[in-house]
């Protein structure tokens, strides 16, 4: 079953068709700044693939409460992810977008969205529960949904047969998670994907008192501070570059800041997600960071002894797995089509 991958990320829009075993027929990459898709270019790229899928995959990044595993996408289906672009809207409108472009450059493939936020339907109450006014949690459904869950979900699945992982997902976004059989049980990310880590443009966690203060005593507008939070923040905030590769390359305090705040809330959040899951099998990193930032990496288990971590005799195994949404999307795809039947469709 050759499946298209449709995968918007925060600044791109990767598109590759892989065959039933996993091999990469084809792939392009187009620039998707922003929420921007032109569905020209994408059905001009389309035209190029060398043979018709039998299924286009999508990544959306939220599914809300409704969503908590893939399904095949129908005009209700469609509606309903147009209603959650509010929760996210740069990674929705975006998805969103992607999805009626391809629909339109190859009409009479069917479509499955493959959810970010479903990996952490498992989460249990105590994690996803904020403390918040009942009624805010009842009329408005807050609570932490938790992105980056396809790219968990492999790299958790590549761990094989450990049974409590932490995953490291650091790229430009940055989330952890806790693994326990193959279940997330608890993750750094929330109702947004700013709650966290310090990422390459986002804040990560901060003090929502803070935020009160400088709306309450500064001029400074709801629209100016998420537009701050979201792409003026992170590593560009400290140091002026959202690239880890340029920082760490620089000798200078204002990047030995922004590296030693990253490594910071990185260790803290790790031994956090250890604590969910009453102790560390394997340690996965994945993502553009965590893969090739070997510094980071480093640093990081450096922090982390106490846990059994790069100890000569310890049995926690940390490994480096390449990022593949696509790989997860496909299987997700498969099986989905699997039970239903394309005939179905």
């Amino acid at each position: 079953m050759r499946v298209l991958v449709v995968n918007a990320g925060s600044s791109s829009l990767k598109l590759s068709l892989l065959d039933a075993e996993d091999s990469e027929l084809w792939s392009s990459e187009l620039a998707a700044p922003r929420a921007l898709v032109d569905p020209e270019a994408v059905g001009a790229t389309l035209r190029e693939l060398p043979d018709v899928p039998y299924v286009a995959g999508h990544r959306i990044v939220h599914g809300g409460g409704r969503f908590r595993e893939a399904v095949v996408i129908d005009e209700q289906v469609e509606a309903a992810l147009r209603d959650l672009v509010a929760l996210a809207p740069l990674h929705q409108a975006k998805s969103l977008a992607a999805l009626d472009a391809v629909a339109r450059a190859l009409p009479n493939v069917p479509a499955v969205a493959c959810f970010d936020t479903a990996f952490h339907a498992t989460l249990p109450p105590e994690a996803a529960t904020y403390a918040l006014p009942r009624a805010w949690r009842e009329r408005y459904g807050v609570h932490r949904y938790g992105f980056h869950g396809l790219s968990h979900a492999y790299a958790a699945r590549a761990a094989g047969k450990a049974r409590r992982v932490v995953t490291c997902h650091l790229g430009a976004g940055a989330s952890l998670c806790a693994v326990l059989e193959g279940r997330s049980v608890d993750t750094t990310m929330g109702f947004t994907p700013l709650e966290g880590l310090v990422m390459a443009t986002r804040c990560g966690s901060v003090d929502p008192g803070l935020l009160l203060w400088l709306l309450q005593h500064e001029d400074l507008g709801v629209d100016e501070m998420a537009d701050a939070l979201e792409h003026e923040s992170g590593l560009l905030g400290l140091a002026g570059t959202a690239d880890m590769r340029e920082l760490a390359a620089r000798d200078d305090p204002d990047s030995d800041l922004a590296i030693g705040v990253y490594v910071h809330r990185l260790r803290a959040g790790i031994g956090a997600m250890a604590a969910a899951l009453g102790g560390l099998d394997a340690l996965v990193f994945t993502g553009g960071v965590g893969e090739n930032a070997v510094r980071i990496r480093e640093l990081a288990c450096e922090g982390l002894s106490h846990l059994g971590v790069g100890a000569p005799e310890s049995r926690v195994r940390v490994l480096v797995v390449h990022a593949r949404e696509d790989l997860e999307i496909a299987r997700q795809a498969r099986a989905l089509l699997g039970v239903q039947g394309l005939e179905h469709l």
